[in-house]
C-alpha cells in the first residue's frame, strides 16, 4: 500500500473508531468502547505508516 492508501485507511478506522467509542460510552458498553479505541490505535498506526512510507519515497 501506499502513502495515500495508508493514510486513507487511517481517517477511516480513526472515524469509525471515534463513532464506536463514543456509542460505547453514551450507552454504557465497555466492550464498544474498546474496540473503538483499539480501532483508533490502529488508524494512528496507519497514519503513522503512511508517513513513513511518503518521507521514504520522497528522499529516492
Amino acid at each position: 500500500m501506499g502513502e495515500m492508501t495508508d493514510k486513507a485507511k487511517a481517517a477511516g478506522n480513526k472515524l469509525a473508531g471515534s463513532i464506536k467509542d463514543g456509542v460505547g460510552d453514551l450507552t454504557g458498553n465497555e466492550r464498544l468502547q474498546a474496540e473503538g479505541k483499539a480501532q483508533k490505535a490502529k488508524g494512528a498506526a496507519q497514519d503513522v505508516s503512511g508517513t513513513v512510507k511518503g518521507k521514504l519515497g520522497n528522499d529516492i
